[in-house]
């Protein structure tokens, strides 16, 4: 299994040494001297989370995070800084910039590797409880702003074409204006699926928002969400939900008969 990529900033070589030998037996760890260094290794390079000084020559912690968490390509990776600075008001600058951690130096590593961790993880149980709840929104996946605006106007842009059982991964980015690499770099990296495997999650919760309200038939709901296929639908929407879509059906109704307060 590959390790995850860190990325570190800091102009002291000493701890750049030090940080790539606490974590290089868990992660693959690349290294800048400044945040300038770090932006153009983000390009080459998918990043899964950024450890940055505060302060640094060239472009300092404050700015780079600033401009990965308004930036669409990069906004979803999770930033930690590292600071002297102990003051409250830095602290709060840099939680204001999108920053996810902040950690004072001097600090202890087994304290950075569990933060690391933590916020890794975190992610990764969002992403799957994303994928297997038949009503969680999309947005529920967004790490800052950029990242929730792109993923509302992804979701409007798959449900507007529903209905077109072509729709694939060429379509979806032309309807983005995004070239196909950075489309399908941003939605892996948010969501852990490819963009055709995020245009069929997107019909099964389509389906299952319209099994919800009760008005149409399953074979219906099928057509309407761009299944040739009622069988096909109904096994996809099992493999994703663990449920058919006849059970999920009972199980709605059942709900909705359930007298107010009861269990």
């Amino acid at each position: 299994m590959n390790k995850p990529l860190l990325l570190l900033a800091d102009d002291n070589e000493e701890i750049l040494e030090f940080l790539e030998h606490e974590l290089d037996e868990k992660y693959t760890v690349i290294k800048a001297l400044n945040g300038q260094e770090a932006l153009e290794l983000l390009k080459e390079h998918a990043v899964q989370l950024l450890i940055s000084d505060v302060v640094m020559p060239v472009m300092d912690g404050f700015e780079l995070c600033r401009l990965i968490k308004t930036n669409l390509e990069y906004s979803h990776i999770p930033v930690i800084l590292l600071t002297a600075k102990n003051t409250l008001q830095s602290k709060i600058e840099g939680l204001e910039l999108g920053a996810d951690a902040y950690i004072e130096k001097p600090f202890s590593p087994e304290y950075l590797q569990v933060q690391i961790a933590n916020l890794l993880t975190n992610r990764n149980k969002i992403k799957e409880y994303f994928a297997s709840s038949p009503l969680v929104h999309i947005k529920s996946i967004a790490y800052s702003k950029a990242d929730e605006l792109f993923l509302e106007h992804i979701n409007d842009c798959i449900v507007k074409n529903l209905e077109d059982p072509d729709l694939d991964v060429e379509k979806l980015a032309r309807l983005m204006n995004m070239s196909k690499p950075t489309l399908y770099r941003k939605i892996k990296s948010l969501s852990d699926l490819s963009p055709n495997d995020l245009i069929n999650v997107t019909r099964l919760k389509k389906a299952a928002e319209l099994l919800a309200e009760g008005t149409y038939k399953i074979y219906e709901v099928s057509t309407m969400v761009g299944y040739a296929s009622q069988t096909n639908f109904g096994r996809n929407f099992l493999r994703q939900f663990g449920m058919t879509p006849s059970d999920y059906l009972t199980m709605k109704e059942a709900e909705k008969n359930r007298p107010e307060g009861g269990q």
